[in-house]
């Protein structure tokens, strides 16, 4: 696909668009839609193998290639304090901006896409799936969502005008310009996967990220996103007391008391073949957080731990009680305060008993 005769006939493919935050560099073009700031010469493309050079415009091939397309509980991207118990359409395209080892969505992650063979779901299609199932709203997740995001400008306003939520989970590594244009567009749920600190960022990853990442956090909550944000402990790479530590430190820093912080547990996947992350070591990281302050941190990837469960950082009383994947008991006032001592629990959205589980369109 590299010649430019077969360039030019990718542009006509339904799935190919002209993007929409590039600047012309010379003889390059600089796409700014992630934080890498890709230089592109004409006919090469993006770090990400989605993005290409055509005659000095920079073109996506992901418009609509979706890769996978499942209602799933909200509680699994984790999002435990937005619209807790609904469902969410949730949609993938291809590749990343990264290149996590152990990254568990390789399949969809480090493939490119191919317009020459890709299946276009266009937008009112996608709406009319979630409108079907009885989803509450959107979650583009499952590879970095930047991928996708030209399609998510023209997604997100007809999802809100139809009264539905849009979140992302993401590496965090937008550019503050594209998290700008998303936002007007409709987004209103962010959850960050925080890698470590800086030397995790470098060697693991091969970007110089983490405060940019930290950035896009701060941003967000200032342009009043709802914000979760979440720490994969990796046993062997950033499960130490001082990587912890920093992490929360910079949590409290950037996000707040507030915010959710969840500390998942590592399993082996992809290139990355190290143990599981010992369940102590998770559990001490979940006890520093609230040790130094973070009211609401939780724990993911061990089934029936007691840190899945919101607790009133007030009484102590759990008031959202949950399973891995959803909610099975509520303990709040209809306006979302504390059953035992009317404390307010930030939380986005209603709150509900998780009514189902997946299931999948593609």
């Amino acid at each position: 696909m590299g010649k430019a005769v077969d360039i030019y006939e990718l542009t006509k493919k339904p799935t190919v668009r002209q993007a929409r935050l590039f600047e012309k560099k010379d003889d390059k073009v600089e796409c700014l839609v992630c934080n890498r700031l890709c230089k592109i010469p004409e006919g090469g493309w993006g770090y990400c193998g989605t993005r290409f050079n055509y005659n000095g415009a920079l073109y996506v091939m992901t418009y609509g290639d979706l890769s996978a397309v499942e209602s799933r509980p909200i509680e699994i991207k984790p999002f435990f304090h937005y619209w807790p118990g609904s469902t969410s359409l949730t949609f993938s395209t291809w590749s990343c901006n990264f290149d996590c080892p152990w990254c568990q969505n390789h399949h969809l992650s480090k493939s490119k896409p191919d317009p020459r063979t890709a299946i276009y779901v266009d937008p009112r299609s996608l709406l009319n799936i979630a409108f079907k199932n009885e989803d509450q709203g959107l979650c583009v997740s499952f590879n970095e969502p930047i991928m996708l995001f030209e399609y998510c400008l023209d997604v997100f306003p007809m999802a809100r005008r139809r009264g539905l939520y849009c979140c992302f989970v993401s590496n965090g590594f937008m550019s503050p310009e594209a998290l700008d244009m998303l936002v007007k567009a409709g987004l209103d749920g962010l959850k960050v996967d925080i890698k470590g600190n800086e030397e995790v960022y470098e060697k693991y990853v091969g970007v110089k990220g983490e405060n940019l990442v930290w950035r896009s956090v701060e941003i967000a909550l200032r342009m009043g996103i709802h914000v979760e944000v979440v720490f994969l402990i990796v046993n062997g790479v950033n499960d130490d007391e001082n990587c912890i530590l920093h992490v929360v430190e910079n949590h409290l820093k950037y996000a707040g008391q507030e915010v959710p912080l969840h500390f998942t547990r590592y399993f082996p996947a992809y290139k990355f073949r190290n143990p599981p992350t010992p369940i102590e070591i998770i559990d001490r990281a979940y006890q520093t957080a609230k040790k130094l302050g973070v009211l609401y941190p939780y724990v993911g990837n061990i089934p029936g731990h007691p840190g899945y469960h919101t607790y009133c950082p007030v009484c102590g009383n759990p008031v959202i009680k949950r399973f891995q994947w959803g909610v099975y008991e509520v303990k709040l006032t209809e306006d979302k305060k504390c059953m035992y001592c009317k404390n307010p629990i930030p939380i986005t959205g209603s709150v509900q008993v998780t009514r189902r589980g997946f299931k999948s369109f593609m």
